[in-house]
């Protein structure tokens, strides 16, 4: 029946009058009662034709579809107003598409939700804040704790400006150094060229060249004592440091969500109130364990950093007072015995220059 409609639809005339209006078709009831079959009931389209000429070509023109093989595709009859049909593969390109969507979807919620928890506890402990900046609103506090913390603090201050004049001390003596290397090379060039003042300049050169070496000595123990100083003060204080800054964060969001649960509890009892006082409490009690977790964190860290403070700086200390009093006392062979004493090295004379190499 399909093909017989596709024939004599191929052939039907429309008559167009003067004014460009169709006019009526001469066709049967039959034939309009076939099509509108055809349109409703939308046939399958291996039970179709293609028709590869014009209208009215001949039959030979006429190719069934049933020998073109593919999937299985459901023909829209709107698709036959078109004149055309769905591509075979259109469903699991769909089908990658929408999954890419979820994907990509799922990444963006993800996102959206991060963001939200961060705002909201953003300005959760920004309240906070301004109420104990103003003192409207109550914060923990450790007194035992605290106490230690501000003595850390306190220590950590002096002890960089010890490590200040100490790096002073060896800027100003390293010159003090350099200067007597330069005196002696001139006094010994002087004792060869002097004969009248040959021994004079003599035994000046080699006091020069013997201070010279002690003063090395010197730098070597005081660069020594700057760097354990330096390790102490801006890697293991500032280590304590970080985990206090840690805590203290831990703090005033602990504080934050519990001043946001007590005002919750003040208010009203219904439904909706009772849910968000149930999650309020979830939330108190997850900065709770954070802020106890941090608090014991740092009150073993302080305990081991006082203990470790104490080992260096004994140590480092002797090595100052040992170093310095030999030095100005011109005892060599102390001096030598100190540095062996606490494993000071000396870098050999030109060490810190880059060899010829490293300067290509």
């Amino acid at each position: 029946m399909a093909d017989n409609i596709m024939s004599k639809a191929a052939t039907m005339e429309i008559p167009i009058n003067s004014n460009g209006d169709t006019g009526t078709l001469t066709e049967d009831d039959s034939l309009e009662q076939d099509l509108q079959q055809v349109m409703v009931s939308g046939p399958n389209l291996n039970e179709t034709s293609i028709v590869s000429g014009g209208y009215g070509g001949p039959a030979g023109g006429i190719i069934p579809t049933s020998s073109i093989k593919g999937p299985g595709v459901r023909y829209n009859p709107e698709y036959l107003d078109r004149g055309w049909a769905p591509a075979a593969g259109l469903g699991s390109l769909n089908h990658n598409t929408n999954s890419t969507e979820e994907v990509s979807r799922g990444v963006a919620v993800e996102k959206l939700d991060s963001v939200k928890k961060w705002g909201i506890n953003t300005y959760k402990c920004t309240k906070q804040m301004f109420s104990e900046k103003f003192g409207r609103g109550s914060r923990t506090v450790d007194l035992e704790l605290e106490a230690q913390i501000d003595v850390l603090r306190d220590t950590k201050s002096k002890y960089e400006n010890i490590l200040r004049l100490a790096t002073a001390l060896i800027t100003h003596f390293q010159s003090m150094v350099q200067t007597q290397q330069a005196l002696g090379d001139t006094f010994t060039d002087l004792s060869q060229k002097s004969p009248e003042l040959q021994d004079e300049f003599g035994y000046n050169a080699e006091t020069q060249k013997l201070l010279c070496k002690n003063g090395e000595a010197l730098l070597g123990a005081i660069n020594f004592f700057v760097s354990s100083i330096n390790t102490l003060v801006n890697k293991t204080m500032e280590d304590t440091l970080m985990t206090i800054r840690h805590y203290e964060n831990a703090r005033l969001e602990f504080d934050a969500y519990r001043s946001d649960l007590e005002e919750l509890s003040l208010g009203p009892r219904d439904a909706a109130a009772m849910v968000r006082i149930e999650m309020a409490q979830q939330e108190y009690h997850t900065h709770r364990e954070k802020y106890e977790r941090l608090r014991s964190d740092v009150s073993i860290k302080l305990k081991f950093l006082e203990e470790n403070k104490v080992k260096v700086m004994h140590k480092q200390l002797l090595l100052f007072h040992n170093a310095i009093s030999a030095y100005f006392a011109g005892n060599q062979q102390q001096l030598e015995q100190t540095l062996i004493q606490f494993n000071v090295k000396l870098k050999p004379p030109g060490s810190d220059k880059p060899s010829w190499l490293e300067e290509q």
